[in-house]
């Protein structure tokens, strides 16, 4: 039989393992997927965890049954693409013939002094969790300092506003507007919400330290009770362990075809790709489209295409709580209520699809 091994069940490699069970994975084939959680976490919605709006069981997604899926739960510590073997903490070796890698990314910290040791994240869904019990247990009136205002940091004030209404909540963001590179009216109307719903935001920041209830902006020492960093990502250690090169942000630069070059048989699916798109659940699963039609042109050996089709994603979207919402789509802002309304049915119909 020949081996193929998902390495992460994350929103790539569901795809994958969407698409090629059950019926069209070839009878000489079977899957192993290894993890280190028994379920899909949805972790576009890790923000709303740690703010304690949505339940833990609200975001995860069983992995799906098949006889010819094999899952393993475990840590990965390496991956040795000469051996064709992935090595786990817990001393198991797994061979494989093919090879999906979409383990994600974890915090990058830009070797800001203390980022690492005294803040907290929403990268994990375990991570996720401490960031509850941190934020949930905290006095009314604490300060909850949150650093990066991409669309996790947004999104994670904006929950937490309502979930706490008693904390005081500061949004660090380095640009002069939020959501810079998006239209403006975007802009604005995230900083209307914010300025209506109390929440600060602290723009062209540089955080230059941390420390414990210390956060310093440029020369400015601001007291704050907790620190969730929500400011920039990198690949896996495993990923970034990897031969070849990376691009500025550590992610493995591909072949068009999406393996590793030199490497025909070993893809990288998700946030570890080089790919001239930000990292999203979207283009995870785009990507991961691509891949199975790769891999079943290569089991039955038939002929690649000489130029794989361009990606294209349809836009984003981002909650600000529970009852609004922005997206932009097609070239088009869409605000307010109808925004969150289409996030909630695409997170439905998602879970639908899936479970």
């Amino acid at each position: 039989m020949r081996k193929l091994v998902l390495l992460g069940g994350g929103y790539g490699n569901m795809r994958v393992l969407l698409r090629l069970l059950p019926n069209n994975l070839p009878d000489d084939v079977e899957i192993t997927l290894i993890d280190r959680t028994p379920f899909h976490s949805l972790k576009t919605e890790f923000y709303a965890l740690a703010a304690g709006t949505s339940p833990d069981n609200e975001i995860r997604v069983a992995f799906p049954e098949n006889q010819k899926l094999t899952i393993k739960y475990g840590e990965i510590l390496e991956i040795d693409v000469d051996s064709k073997e992935v090595l786990l903490a817990d001393g198991q070796s797994v061979q494989y013939d093919d090879l999906i890698i979409g383990l994600g990314c974890e915090d990058k910290y830009h070797g800001v002094p203390g980022a690492d040791e005294f803040t907290y994240s929403i990268q994990t869904i375990g991570r996720s969790r401490d960031t509850y019990s941190k934020l949930g247990g905290l006095q009314s009136g604490s300060v909850v300092g949150i650093v990066g205002a991409g669309l996790s940091g947004i999104e994670l004030a904006s929950e937490l506003r309502e979930s706490r209404p008693d904390l005081r909540i500061k949004l660090f963001d380095r640009s002069p507007r939020v959501l810079r590179d998006f239209p403006e009216r975007l802009s604005n109307y995230v900083k209307k919400w914010f300025d209506s719903n109390d929440v600060e935001i602290v723009s062209n920041s540089n955080i230059t330290k941390v420390e414990t209830n210390k956060l310093y902006n440029h020369e400015e020492i601001i007291p704050v009770d907790v620190v969730v960093w929500t400011a920039g990502i990198q690949p896996a250690a495993p990923v970034r362990a990897l031969p070849g090169e990376k691009d500025s942000s550590g992610r493995v630069i591909l072949t068009q075809y999406h393996d590793l070059p030199g490497y025909e048989n070993v893809f990288v699916v998700g946030d570890c790709a080089s790919l001239p798109f930000a990292p999203s659940a979207q283009l995870a699963e785009e990507q991961a489209e691509q891949i199975v039609k790769v891999l079943q042109a290569r089991w039955k050996n038939t002929p690649l295409p000489e130029v794989m089709p361009e990606i294209k994603l349809k836009g984003f979207m981002g909650s600000l709580g529970k009852k609004q919402g922005f997206a932009y789509l097609a070239d088009i802002s869409v605000t307010g209520r109808i925004a969150r309304l289409m996030k909630s049915g695409l997170l439905w119909m998602y879970k639908r699809h899936n479970g």
